[in-house]
């Protein structure tokens, strides 16, 4: 099946399947190879007969586990980084950029003791403190007022309780079960109730006159003992566990059928009690550090080919997919590389960022500080969004290097390509992944975009993100496809052009679209409000 070069969104030819089970141990023969280069053979049999990403996987998902910013997690996961490149004969080294907030995680329990007994599932957001043992009080549910002056009297009824700061699922069961198996009309009525919950909870905090993201401080200041949360990701058992906003007193997600079941005893007057043990230390400022891993090229060491992916984290899971998996390709690419084509023409470097996840700041510090770098930049090939083949590849708004780009996945073996949309001349990143950083400094980053695999519901910033969910069949052709990539654009003797695309008409303002601007990165937490 063949699919047809377009301008405005070019869809890459996919030429005839092969049946080699990828991931699996098949044969370097059975594959189709659009050119007879040796090194694009090598690259295919290392990557995909030798894999070695669940050696690299299972210490940095498992024993290292999440890597939040500031966290001891993150310092380990950079130098384990640095150790695991030396082990290939790389150099790679961590570079400080800023400092951050500090906080080392301990355990957590949280029980319900009155009216019954129920250990609850439960995650400190980030960066919050703990208790100083166990700490008992009753549970306080937002009351409906018409007036914050109305709230500012309720305050001083919240100190010594734990406070629901959230409105509360009607079901916790996925929309998927009552699209398959509800009669007609039940689906419907599900999402009446589920909307009109939370617009009647957004009415009581409008009333009070508080935003969310304030309302943990007045608690706090109110004498609260802790403030309880939940924000469902709408699959079974998944959240989502974002960064608490009090400084003294504990913020804690409660699982979907937890919370409700707090809120409903709550609000049914039947004064629920519980305990909570948080162990949980800020530990003041540290540094934070990029690890950058180089290989000096031969011919021309001032121009870079760069892999990118940020390896910080969100801390209820262990950053599997986010961005785990990025963190792994790029670093099996490398080893990739070493095996069959050990002298690049460009510099090789890898970035793995920090603090992606507070606002690409860890990448968008390297482009401050690193002028040389981003004006030699050849291209850089950033992966971030979960466990997935490569599907997607875009042009980022360089007018120019769909030509090139084009040029290189003609030569990738189809089993690589045969899923994946090109689309040119795309548009540049607006934020959402590191490559962003490159993007708007005018240098050539482009975003290797995966199949979703649920990603967004199960795994994007959740507690659910671990090891077992990668799919290394999968990230291992990305890994492959990257080798591929960055030795073609490694010896090229072009250079890929920089030239930028006029952005279009917003259609909801009329206004002229423009290229974006570069941000500054934060280099330390004072100024950090998601």
């Amino acid at each position: 099946m063949k699919r047809m070069l377009a301008s405005g969104g070019l869809a890459l030819a996919a030429l005839t399947a092969v049946t080699a089970l990828l991931g699996t141990g098949a044969a370097v023969a059975a594959q189709s190879f659009p050119t007879p280069d040796p090194v694009i053979r090598a690259i295919w049999h290392e990557g995909m007969e030798n894999s070695q990403l669940q050696r690299f996987a299972q210490p940095l998902m498992d024993s290292i586990g999440p890597r939040l910013t500031g966290s001891p997690g993150l310092t380990s996961a950079n130098d384990w980084l640095v150790k695991t490149y030396a082990a290939m004969g790389v150099s790679a080294r961590n570079e400080q950029y800023g400092k951050w907030r500090g906080w080392r995680e301990g355990w957590l329990h949280v029980d319900l003791v009155q009216p019954r007994v129920h250990t609850m599932e439960a995650h400190l957001l980030g960066w919050s403190p703990g208790t100083n043992g166990p700490m008992q009080g009753d549970v306080a549910l937002l009351p409906e007022v018409k007036t914050p002056a109305e709230f500012e009297a309720w305050l001083p009824q919240v100190k010594g309780k734990y406070v629901l700061v959230s409105f509360a699922q009607p079901t916790c069961r996925p929309d998927s079960d009552f699209i398959g198996s509800g009669l007609p009309g039940e689906f419907q009525a599900m999402q009446h109730q589920r909307a009109a919950a939370d617009s009647a909870w957004m009415r009581r905090l409008s009333n009070a006159g508080v935003v969310p993201r304030d309302l943990a401080v007045k608690l706090e200041a109110a004498g609260a003992k802790g403030v309880f949360s939940n924000r469902w990701s709408q699959g079974w058992g998944v959240d989502k566990v974002f960064n608490a906003h009090a400084s003294r007193i504990p913020e804690i997600d409660l699982s979907c059928e937890d919370y409700g079941l707090l809120f409903r005893l709550a609000q049914a007057g039947q004064h629920p009690v519980v305990r909570v043990e948080a162990q949980a230390q800020l530990t003041g400022d540290v540094p934070i550090f990029n690890t950058i891993a180089e290989i000096r090229g031969s011919e021309k060491p001032n121009e870079y080919v760069i892999l990118s992916a940020h390896l910080d984290s969100w801390h209820a899971g262990t950053g599997a997919t986010d961005n785990g998996t990025g963190t792994i390709t790029m670093l099996e690419a490398v080893r990739i590389l070493r095996q069959a084509y050990p002298q690049p023409k460009r510099t090789i470097l890898v970035g793995h960022w920090a603090s992606e996840e507070q606002g690409l700041n860890g990448s968008q510090a390297f482009v401050e500080d690193h002028p040389a770098i981003v004006q030699g930049l050849q291209a850089l090939f950033n992966q971030d969004n979960g466990t997935g083949r490569v599907v997607s590849l875009s042009a980022s708004g360089f007018v120019g290097a769909g030509g090139l780009l084009a040029d290189w996945l003609s030569r990738v073996p189809d089993d690589l390509k045969s899923d994946l949309r090109f689309n040119v001349p795309g548009n540049p990143g607006g934020g959402g992944s590191d490559y962003a950083s490159f993007d708007c400094a005018g240098a050539p980053g482009f975003s290797l975009g995966s199949l979703p695999w649920n990603y967004f519901v199960y795994t994007w910033h959740t507690n659910r993100d671990t090891y077992d969910k990668i799919v290394f069949d999968e990230v291992q052709r990305n890994a492959t496809l990257t080798a591929m990539l960055t030795y073609m654009a490694s010896e090229d003797p072009r250079r890929l052009p920089r030239d930028q695309r006029v952005p279009g008409r917003d259609p909801r303002t009329g206004q002229q679209g423009a290229w974006p601007k570069c941000g500054q990165a934060l280099r330390d937490a004072s100024a950090y409000t998601r």
